[in-house]
């Protein structure tokens, strides 16, 4: 049976949480192995630290669901849309990548269109 929509809404809330709390550990729980070993790619896509996080959107999409989260920092401002799919009976983040990067603050920079993709 497919993982619910709730059920990935309730598991990215706590992704948000966790983020805005500082809390790596908890904040990785639902990634996938692969997203695990490349850690360091997946945190470079965060402004660090996350001062506030929220769920942009969540739609279906093929075997999953694609979750975007807005990732806000002390000088910019993250649209990161994961991938989430059934691993183990349940939600897990196979891929993670920028849709957007805008800065608050100083000069207007350009936006970033679909810099990194990792998964």
């Amino acid at each position: 049976m497919p993982i619910a929509e709730d059920t990935v809404r309730e598991h990215a809330q706590a992704l948000c949480d966790a983020l805005a709390a500082g809390d790596v550990d908890r904040a990785i729980a639902d990634f996938s192995d692969e997203l695990r070993r490349n850690l360091g790619e997946v945190v470079a896509l965060l402004p660090l630290p996350v001062n506030e996080a929220t769920i942009d959107s969540v739609e279906r999409g093929g075997s999953g669901y694609l979750v975007v989260l807005r990732l806000a920092g002390e000088t910019d401002e993250v649209l990161l849309q994961t991938r989430w799919k059934e691993r183990d009976g349940g939600p897990a983040i196979v891929e993670a990548s920028h849709l957007s990067q805008t800065a608050l603050a100083g000069p207007a920079d350009q936006p970033e269109e679909d810099a990194d993709a990792i998964g």
